[in-house]
């Protein structure tokens, strides 16, 4: 497998200030030491292949991500640069989009932080997936409006990003009975907003109700050029059961989000400051290996964004996964070679 590229040093600017000048100041936020054994598990990987988190300004994460004295007040505006410079570290989620949209400024200055493989995971924003908005009567009029996501989602993220924009995340969070109780009608309504969309992008969708995730729903989304989104979450099968339904075609993406059992604040609760492995998931890990195994095979993109709440520190199921990715790939090709 060949390595993932070089990495070189990425520059700050725009939103966050004027660049540094490396030769007379010291980054704000240090990446942390890396280990030579992680340095080899990334060169095993696919080229492909893209790990990461779904965000990155985590104090916990001094000594994984960070230098153990980066400062907490710097994390939010100045650790990317450090993120982007992990080896097993090659896409992060930009999660505030999902409650407003951000112009394309924000964008471009994410972009100049990262190096030039490194690919951004963006959520639209959530009034264009949310039927009804909390605290507000009526229908949401922005509900699978394509030319109100092309405006306000897909043209900023495009313009701000260019090439190092990744998949286009349309996350649905539960819809209501209303919905649920029409699966098909939901699947016919979502093909003819994703075929009116701006071409050329990502597009991957992720529902959150088990009774939408139908084969009229993924047969939508086929025929409209869009994909769905992987997703370990309570509310949804597991991914073995996707596949079943939805079997990997064409570019993968994965989002491994909160365990079994837990809702996200006791998640949080029990995992913070999110800087150890609390509770280990064999059984996503194992999932989403063979998924990047059947990726790698097909020569496929494949994007994996894990959460904090899936284990207790998302670095560090990253470190996990890629190490089980890495060692089914040197097994396989151990099998495949011939005896002398």
């Amino acid at each position: 497998m060949s390595a993932p590229e070089d990495r070189a040093p990425p520059r700050q600017g725009g939103l966050f200030g004027p660049p540094e000048d490396p030769r007379t100041s010291a980054p704000k936020v240090a990446p942390a030491p890396v280990e030579e054994a992680t340095e080899q598990v990334a060169a095993k990987l696919h080229p492909k292949l893209r790990l990461g988190t779904s965000s990155w300004a985590f104090e916990g994460w001094r000594g994984l991500v960070y230098a153990a004295g980066a400062a907490k007040r710097h994390l939010s505006k100045h650790g990317l640069p450090a993120y982007s410079q992990h080896p097993l570290l090659r896409t992060v989620g930009v999660d505030r989009t999902f409650y407003a949209p951000i112009p394309k400024s924000a964008f471009f200055d994410y972009a100049e932080q990262v190096p030039d493989s490194f690919r951004f995971l963006v959520k639209a924003w959530e009034e264009i997936t949310t039927p009804q908005l909390r605290g507000r009567a009526g229908l949401n009029p922005n509900y699978l409006d394509a030319n109100c996501a092309a405006d306000r989602c897909v043209a900023p993220a495009t313009d701000g990003l260019g090439a190092k924009l990744g998949p286009l995340l349309l996350q649905f969070p539960p819809q209501g009975e209303d919905t649920t109780a029409r699966p098909e009608a939901f699947a016919d309504r979502l093909h003819g907003f994703l075929t009116c969309l701006p071409r050329g992008l990502r597009y991957v969708v992720e529902v959150r109700d088990a009774a939408l995730f139908t084969p009229r729903y993924v047969a939508s989304l086929r025929d409209a050029g869009a994909h769905h989104g992987y997703v370990v979450h309570p509310r949804m099968p597991s991914l073995a059961k996707q596949r079943a339904l939805a079997p990997l075609d064409g570019p993968v993406t994965v989002r491994w989000m909160l365990r079994r059992g837990l809702s996200y604040q006791q998640a949080k609760d029990r995992y913070e400051p999110f800087g150890a492995l609390v509770d280990r998931d064999a059984e996503a890990r194992g999932d989403i290996a063979a998924m990047a195994y059947d990726a790698a095979g097909r020569d496929e993109e494949m994007t994996v964004v894990v959460n904090n709440k899936a284990e207790g520190s998302s670095p560090l199921s990253v470190m996990e996964l890629a190490r089980q990715i890495a060692q089914a790939s040197v097994d396989v090709n151990a099998r495949s070679t011939p005896a002398s």
